[in-house]
């Protein structure tokens, strides 16, 4: 009886977990996105459609073992604590903590969505603004997962440049609030109603004050350190699989109806404005950080020089629209529009230095 109960409970659960992952997929709006762009294309031009999910399907096949690591180390990450050990960096000196902020943020595993609460919480809890910023700029350029895929996707080169140009990013930004604060700006980041109720409600609790959470190296030895492994698992592989998917179509589309001619004479070597053009465009237009491995891969073997796919990628990871959106609900204008500007001149800056560096200049 007591097995038959079990079994029971067993079963409604499984049910309601199939019922909450359809309902959050109908709600999905890549998947809605997916869902159009086919039906678009199954209209306007159906004789391209299953080459384009030929595509899409073999890219995804090819790149399922960088897929997995990515996967594996943000979970050990989660699983383990070892992603407390970023609030530290905030403390202490002004100057040592913004070089700090720079570095970790560059290998922190955020997006520039995800790493909004923990900057409100932050910034809520009176830790200074030029730390926050340099791990704000560079933490959504670069992260543990991002280096894998960029690095299989792109090349390690680009991968290793862009790694640095995060690093870079970070440090002017930072450096640039603290010259400002030294004049008396930024006194007070944070909208009124923001800085009134942040604290745990921002999602990420006082981290910044709390110091790090209690780090177990061997998680797999506790069984609720398991579980958050697996839920993490599989919560990042639906996340990152399904933007892979809506970038491969895309980078189809582009393949298929995207004029190689058009994109170097925007965006290659022979236009002296290519950097900027690749930074003010990637910047809104920018859907995600993995999102845009295989566009900026497709981009550059149509003539995109290496400096404007820089540009591009390092620009849009810090300022999409939907990044962009949140941090104007949660800064003073005086700081949004310092964020947007220290997004776009450090990422022209990097991509200048890079493609010095790669000889095209």
């Amino acid at each position: 009886m007591v097995t038959n109960s079990l079994t029971t409970q067993n079963t409604i659960r499984r049910l309601t977990s199939a019922v909450t992952h359809v309902n959050t997929l109908a709600k999905d709006p890549v998947f809605w996105a997916l869902i159009l762009l086919s039906g678009l294309i199954g209209i306007l031009d159906r004789n391209q459609l299953m080459p384009s999910w030929v595509f899409t399907l073999e890219s995804l096949w090819q790149m399922l073992p960088f897929f997995a690591l990515a996967i594996g180390v943000a979970a050990y990450a989660k699983a383990s604590s070892a992603d407390s050990l970023i609030a530290g960096v905030f403390l202490g000196n002004p100057v040592r903590a913004t070089v700090l902020a720079a570095f970790v943020g560059a290998l922190s595993p955020f997006c520039s969505c995800g790493v909004i609460p923990l900057i409100a919480a932050m910034l809520g809890a009176g830790v200074p603004l030029a730390p926050v910023m340099a791990f704000w700029i560079a933490s959504p350029i670069m992260d543990p997962e991002m280096f894998i895929l960029t690095a299989a996707g792109i090349g390690l080169n680009f991968t290793i440049a862009k790694t640095i140009a995060a690093v870079a990013m970070g440090l002017f930004s930072g450096f640039a609030v603290l010259v400002l604060q030294k004049q008396g700006f930024l006194a007070k980041p944070l909208r009124s109603h923001v800085s009134s109720g942040c604290g745990s409600s921002c999602g990420t609790g006082n981290q910044a004050s709390e110091g790090t959470a209690d780090i177990n190296w061997r998680f797999w030895q506790d069984r609720d350190r398991m579980k958050i492994f697996t839920d993490e698992a599989i919560s990042i592989g639906v996340f990152l699989g399904k933007w892979l998917t809506l970038a491969f179509f895309l980078e189809s589309l582009m393949l298929a109806y995207v004029s190689t001619d058009w994109i170097v004479s925007y965006v290659g070597a022979d236009n002296p404005f290519a950097i900027p053009i690749a930074a003010l465009v990637g910047a809104p237009s920018y859907l995600n950080g993995y999102a845009a491995i295989p566009l900026v891969s497709g981009l550059l073997e149509m003539g995109m020089t290496p400096g404007a796919a820089m540009a591009f990628i390092t620009a849009g990871a810090v300022s999409s629209i939907p990044a962009a959106i949140a941090v104007f609900a949660l800064v003073k204008k005086p700081v949004f529009a310092l964020y947007l500007s220290l997004g776009l001149v450090g990422a022209m800056l990097s991509a200048w230095a890079f493609q010095w560096l790669s000889g095209y200049i």
